[in-house]
């Protein structure tokens, strides 16, 4: 489960690539990703509270989608910071299915170095495939 920033396919935005043998692993990869884009190092947040994220959809890249969504919700919302640890993803039959826990804390502007704003995901250039290996996709957050 890795991720890495891509500094050549966004120029106001920030894009990110993330991998998983699985799609558990690249679902957390992906919320990883998408929070060490607004806080530093993300290690740093604190398993204080938890939140489980429950999501269904049709389409297995917009499940996803709708999941790093939900994340920046939290973070809009109710100022929590959540590292996704716990993922599982059910095919019922042509509707995917997600329960997700993810842990974290209260932004702490003394704690977190805080880096951009992630406004929203994009659609532009956004992509969930299958891989010899596991699971690849290619994330652009509007900061």
């Amino acid at each position: 489960m890795t991720y890495r920033f891509l500094e050549s396919v966004a120029i106001a935005d920030v894009a990110f690539e993330a991998t998983g043998r699985n799609l558990a692993e690249l679902f957390a990869a992906a919320g990883d990703a998408t929070i060490n884009t607004m806080i530093d190092p993300i290690e740093g947040i604190r398993a204080k509270t938890s939140r489980e994220i429950q999501l269904s959809n049709d389409e297995l890249d917009l499940l996803l989608f709708d999941f790093l969504q939900e994340l920046i919700y939290y973070k809009d919302a109710d100022g929590l910071l959540l590292r996704v640890g716990q993922v599982d993803i059910e095919d019922k039959g042509g509707e995917f299915k997600l329960v997700a826990i993810g842990s974290g804390e209260q932004i702490d502007a003394a704690r977190h170095d805080h880096r951009v704003d992630v406004k929203a995901v994009t659609l532009h250039q956004f992509k969930l495939e299958q891989t010899c290996v596991g699971w690849r996709c290619l994330v652009i957050l509007d900061v």
